[in-house]
């Protein structure tokens, strides 16, 4: 998986389609992500010790990755990654197919 956590996205489609948000979690078995604002879901709950009072919770729910592109910080479009060995280094880091800058 090519996303990380604190990245900035695009949903490509789906309900929420052409909105951007950041990332707050991965889950790669899963093949989601779970973006910050983005595709809110309601939650029924109980009172419980944490919650005194029940009611409707909005959290936001798990995208798919396939649904979403990275936003490069540099050229500001949705783009695709490649993998380039950075210099110095044995590690391997992503890089923008459309400017070629890297992302790590």
């Amino acid at each position: 998986m090519q996303i990380k956590k604190n990245d900035t996205v695009e949903v490509k489609a789906g309900r929420e389609r052409g909105k951007r948000g950041r990332v707050i979690a991965v889950h790669p078995s899963e093949n989601r992500i779970v973006v910050e604002k983005l595709n809110i879901i309601k939650r029924h709950t109980r009172p419980n010790q944490q919650m005194r009072q029940g009611g409707i919770v909005q959290k936001e729910g798990p995208l798919s990755a396939a649904n979403v592109m990275l936003v490069c910080p540099k050229c500001d479009k949705p783009t695709k990654t490649t993998r380039k060995a950075n210099e110095g280094s044995a590690r391997t880091g992503r890089v923008c197919r459309t400017c070629n800058e890297a992302l790590d």
